[in-house]
């Protein structure tokens, strides 16, 4: 992990690359140093118990998670292991098209909060992490007001 990432984004499948690459796409605008991986809860244990171990360490301040179907517990999981904001990023997949993977991310056990996004919407994740990060860094709140500011006129049409 790279030690100067302010944000780890994370998720369970390759197949959700595409989905999750929105969210450093997005931190990558605020100038926010992050770092991706995607590594299976269920296939790889071992190697999400040593990844999990080394964020604090390396200076993590918040976690993206994205999962769905069998990896919809990421989120949760990492949650459950660090005292750092975990975002979960519930991802559309099987029969109930991610409905599964939002009711876990949102209904973890007190202690254990995962914010949770809408479905998919790695980006929101990004800005909250952003947020998140802003509040003891007035350089990213001027951006992130900004960025507000300007999403609120080309909603207006201005």
């Amino acid at each position: 992990m790279p030690q100067e990432a302010r944000v780890a984004v994370i998720y369970g499948s390759p197949t959700d690359h595409d989905v999750m690459a929105q969210a450093g796409g997005l931190l990558e605008r605020f100038g926010v140093p992050y770092e991706s991986t995607f590594i299976s809860p269920h296939r790889s244990p071992r190697t999400l118990a040593d990844w999990i171990a080394e964020l604090e360490p390396s200076g993590v301040e918040v976690v993206i998670a994205g999962g769905g179907g069998q990896t919809a517990s990421l989120p949760g999981i990492i949650a459950a292991h660090v005292t750092m904001p975990v975002i979960g990023v519930p991802l559309r997949t099987g029969a109930l098209i991610g409905l599964d993977a939002l009711t876990m991310m949102t209904e973890m056990s007190t202690g254990v909060p995962v914010a949770t996004v809408g479905l998919g919407n790695a980006k929101n994740a990004a800005v909250l992490a952003v947020q998140i990060l802003a509040v003891g860094d007035p350089v990213l709140r001027a951006q992130m007001a900004t960025f507000k500011d300007a999403f609120e006129a080309a909603a207006a049409g201005r």
